[in-house]
């Protein structure tokens, strides 16, 4: 079980450098999970994508779907006050620390692709290419 945050699951979707990092990821371990927050944020990469005129809302519509279905059933609510903590600690923005605190309150790795939280938290959080198998 990993933690992933918002750019790991979009770089399973989108593809990117980091694609072929995030897909060996994805088969080193495929239990993946995130706080609720993901979808919000996941919601406005996609959004991004449309606005530049990079796919239609019907593809973004079903990526999203997709995203949902590979994730039901994996996504938490995470603690305000652990959240905060964090944030005001690292200096990284809340929405970062969702899932850091997720990952800390179930004692998983958390898989970035932002160097700035890994290097806030190398305790839990790596890149996709430093992740070991589980």
């Amino acid at each position: 079980m990993i933690v992933v945050d918002t750019n790991i699951i979009a770089n399973l979707y989108l593809p990117s450098q980091y694609t072929q990092d995030v897909i060996a990821l994805l088969q080193r371990d495929s239990h993946w999970i995130a706080p609720l927050l993901w979808r919000s944020e996941f919601r406005n990469v996609l959004s991004t994508q449309v606005r530049r005129q990079a796919m239609d809302v019907n593809s973004a519509l079903l990526m999203q779907a997709q995203a949902e279905r590979h994730l039901a059933g994996r996504e938490y609510s995470v603690n305000s006050a652990s959240v905060l903590t964090l944030a005001a600690q690292s200096g990284c923005t809340a929405y970062d620390c969702e899932f850091v605190s997720l990952a800390m309150a179930l004692n998983a790795r958390l898989i970035t692709h932002d160097g700035r939280l890994a290097q806030a938290f190398p305790q839990v959080a790596m890149s996709a290419r430093d992740c070991p198998a589980a």
